[in-house]
């Protein structure tokens, strides 16, 4: 008598090859649960239905004529029929009653894991096909996932349901655009011990950043309740990042985070029906707070790190993850509950860019989070009931409140997408990507403010924050190879403010930055004046002060507030172009942008002339603003010491005087930034007259200058940068001003000290550029659309030198 078939493997007994038996989702599982464990890697325990299970299922049914006929001759375009014939594959499978010995080690097998949790345990189902969660295709969403399943009769039914959803609509459409055989594929089932994420939160993470390719960093996701809110789109999740090289050498340290609306969470519900879930408001004070602290955002690191490592090793290669986590309120452990290769962004050309520039004048209609870096027009579709997809026209953008696995067909032929909901992770996102289309997401009121037949522009070009305009915006779009591009002996570095560009912008070729403003940090971000942080009780207007609390929420302090948001964005600067050096000059608001700031106008004087008053280096230790100057030093210190970000060098502005710089300098070490200690260098703004003239003196205390042009300008031929009456006579190519340029590197050199330059002389004038090359300058700063332009000039000024330098000179023998 022949033995019976075992259609049952548990995950001990799996690994990354057997995916043609179990699936991708139980094959990594498997992989994960047998070698990641040990190293503490949290996977429930579980179970694999295997493939043959589904053939057998289907052989003893005689399904397979009839599913055959089901889809002969389909065309995936016809968003209808595809509907139709679908569910009619999905009716012959679910119809399949499971063979008995099947149904026997089923029943037999989730036994075995009650023994082990205990009979109130519940357990996961889901979909695990043999061509889902490959390096090559990920088929992310497209099949049915059953939670908090109990009862032998539930469980059986779930199974049977797995199965039918081989012939979801997306699946079928996405199987015949990557060219897979729907009868080659076979849909294995998992049943995992059940994570109880619906009492605490869950989300998706990635090895990398999913808009950039930037791979070194763990990108997070997450949000209260069951983790489909956060895949669909449902919700706007909070984001963490977690610098991995900064990581692997100790430093426990969140690099930045962004928090989301969570307007719901995913719960289960009473009904004892398939759809045993619920969607609940989330109260406004869980709103106001991150899902999970930051240890567990670090466990979560940990744990993605583990993973892409083990995966990269068997690869041979680097390998991104795109993992699924989620944490069970019951015992407050973090879990994986799935991995794959990430397959978008990791597959970008690191050397090659494409490069975006809206030429938009007016207002964005709307803005949320941009996916990808592109721009499209076109007319608007706005999507409110499903039966509407049909109406859809190839070229048109896609707007509704959230986007289904469903809907792959019809994203395909859209120009762009804008959702009310979803973070940058969820379903629209990823399908984004996958399409290279440019998708906002998280509007909250597209569907509202847009109707269908507007013509509307989309636009991720323009940072973290996607904007829609009204109207057909004029855009230019570049591509350039930078394996064809050289590189210059003059150091040339980018001005950066903005956190949410850095990772993208150190894609370009540089060698650093070589100025990091704090203002736009501040202004863009923190939004609330220094000492209004430190003495918020001396705020009068109520209602500033509500704001201001409003913000700090979740502070034990004020002040910490603005400690951890500027380190946050400087250390995302850092992080982008580590270990390259990043030059961050010290804060040089005037007082009237003091003042704009939420708070500000109670603690700045009213100056006739800001632009050369209160400012810079004579803020930092006068009684109005020093212990401003005290929070910005814990936030670069923060950065430096806890981030593990030591390739940040310090520059302060504005410096007019040595006695000056010896006060500021010595209030830095108070504060923890000795210059020479643990490497770190303090670089002082060369933009006053009095710079070049001591620059002896000044280069004794500093460890380089940076020209700023734009202020050593002003200040040599008394123009007033600011009047318009007076803006012909400001030209940073003067005479006198380049002499002064020249006289800096000449004692920047005679005293060993980097010169550099970070004004905008060399990005607006290639003549600039040139001088600055003759005089041997060590260093330019430029803005990063002018980067490659200005490389391009600097490689042609080097190579005319060297041509001169090896001509013979005249009368010199042959």
């Amino acid at each position: 008598m022949a033995s019976q078939a075992s259609y049952i493997r548990w995950f001990r007994e799996l690994g990354a090859d057997d995916v043609p038996i179990v699936g991708g989702k139980n094959a990594s599982l498997g992989e994960m649960y047998r070698a990641l464990s040990p190293l503490g890697v949290r996977v429930p325990n579980g179970f694999a239905i295997t493939a043959d299970a589904y053939r057998r299922t289907l052989e003893c049914a005689g399904a397979l004529p009839r599913l055959k006929e089901a889809l002969a001759g389909l065309d995936v375009r016809d968003v209808d029929d595809l509907a139709r014939r679908a569910q009619r594959a999905r009716e012959i499978v679910y119809a399949a009653a499971l063979p008995d010995e099947l149904a026997s080690q089923i029943r037999a097998a989730y036994a075995q894991l009650q023994a082990e949790y205990g009979t109130d345990m519940t357990v996961a189902v889901r979909s695990s096909a043999t061509a889902e969660d490959l390096p090559t295709a990920s088929f992310a969403g497209q099949h049915e996932t059953f939670l908090n399943i109990s009862g032998e009769a539930r469980l059986t039914d779930a199974v049977r349901l797995c199965f039918a959803s081989l012939f979801k609509d997306r699946a079928i459409a996405y199987r015949v655009d990557n060219g897979f055989d729907h009868f080659q594929i076979m849909q294995s089932v998992c049943v995992m011990q059940m994570v109880r994420s619906d009492r605490a939160a869950s989300g998706v993470m990635f090895t990398l950043d999913t808009d950039s390719g930037f791979r070194d960093v763990v990108f997070i996701t997450g949000a209260y309740g069951l983790g489909e809110n956060v895949v669909q789109g449902t919700v706007d999740p909070d984001e963490f990042y977690v610098f991995k090289p900064t990581l692997k050498l100790g430093h426990r340290t969140v690099l930045r985070r962004k928090l989301g609306g969570k307007e719901v969470r995913l719960v289960y519900s009473k009904g004892a029906g398939r759809e045993s879930t619920c969607n609940l408001p989330t109260s406004p004070e869980d709103r106001a707070r991150y899902c999970i602290g930051d240890a567990d955002v670090l466990a979560l690191a940990d744990a993605a790190v583990a993973i892409e490592d083990h995966y990269s090793r068997r690869a041979g290669c680097p390998t991104p993850m795109d993992i699924e986590w989620a944490k069970d309120g019951l015992d407050g452990h973090i879990y994986i509950v799935q991995a794959r290769p990430e397959t978008v962004a990791s597959r970008k050309p690191l050397h090659r860019i494409d490069e975006y520039r809206l030429h938009a004048t007016a207002p964005p209609l709307l803005t949320g989070r941009a996916v990808g870096s592109s721009v499209a027009s076109g007319k608007a579709r706005v999507v409110t009931d499903v039966l509407a997809l049909g109406e859809f026209r190839p070229g048109e953008v896609l707007v509704a409140e959230t986007t289904m696995p469903d809907w792959g067909t019809v994203m395909k032929s859209a120009a762009a997408v804008v959702t009310n909901r979803g973070g940058r992770t969820c379903h629209a996102a990823i399908v984004a990507r996958e399409l290279g289309i440019p998708a906002v997401v998280g509007c909250d009121n597209a569907t509202a403010r847009i109707r269908t037949g507007d013509e509307i522009t989309v636009s991720c070009a323009e940072g973290a924050e996607g904007r829609v305009y009204a109207g057909a915006m004029p855009f230019e779009e570049t591509t350039v190879e930078l394996s064809a591009l050289a590189r210059p002996r003059t150091h040339l570095m980018v001005n950066l403010g903005n956190p949410d560009s850095a990772f993208q912008t150190a894609l370009l070729p540089s060698d650093g930055v070589g100025l990091a403003r704090m203002e736009f940090i501040v202004a863009e971000h923190i939004k609330v004046h220094p000492m209004a942080l430190v003495h918020p009780e001396k705020v009068a207007d109520p209602a500033v002060r509500a704001e201001i609390a409003r913000l700090t929420r979740s502070h034990e302090r004020p002040a910490d507030y603005f400690v951890r948001e500027l380190a946050e964005g400087v250390g995302t600067i850092a992080a982008a172009f580590y270990p390259k050096p990043v030059i961050v000059r010290m804060s040089d608001f005037k007082t009237n942008e003091y003042a704009s700031l939420l708070g500000g106008s109670g603690f700045e004087p009213e100056e006739e002339n800001p632009m050369i008053g209160f400012r810079g280096a004579s803020r930092y230790t006068h009684p109005a603003y020093a212990e401003g100057f005290a929070l910005e030093c814990a936030a670069m210190k923060r950065v430096r010491e806890d981030m593990g970000l030591a390739n940040v060098k310090l520059m302060i502005p504005f410096c007019r005087r040595i006695q000056e710089a010896e006060r500021v300098l010595a209030a830095m070490a108070a504060h923890g930034l000795r210059r020479g200690v643990d490497g770190l260098e303090i670089y002082v703004m060369c933009e006053i007259p009095n710079n070049v003239i001591q620059i002896d003196a000044f280069a004794r205390l500093f460890d380089g200058f940076s020209i700023g042009s734009n202020d050593l300008t002003q200040l040599v031929l008394g123009v007033d940068r600011d009047s318009r009456i007076v803006a012909f006579d400001f030209d940073e190519r003067d005479d006198g001003v380049k002499a002064m340029i020249r006289q800096t590197i000449e004692g920047g050199r005679r005293n060993g000290r980097h010169v550099g330059i970070c004004g905008q002389a060399p990005s607006d004038y290639p003549e600039m550029a040139a001088y600055l090359v003759e005089l041997g300058i060590d260093s330019m700063s430029v803005t990063p659309d002018t980067l490659l332009r200005i490389t391009r000039d600097v490689l042609a000024v080097e190579q005319r030198l060297e041509r001169t330098l090896r001509q013979p000179t005249k009368g010199a023998m042959p």
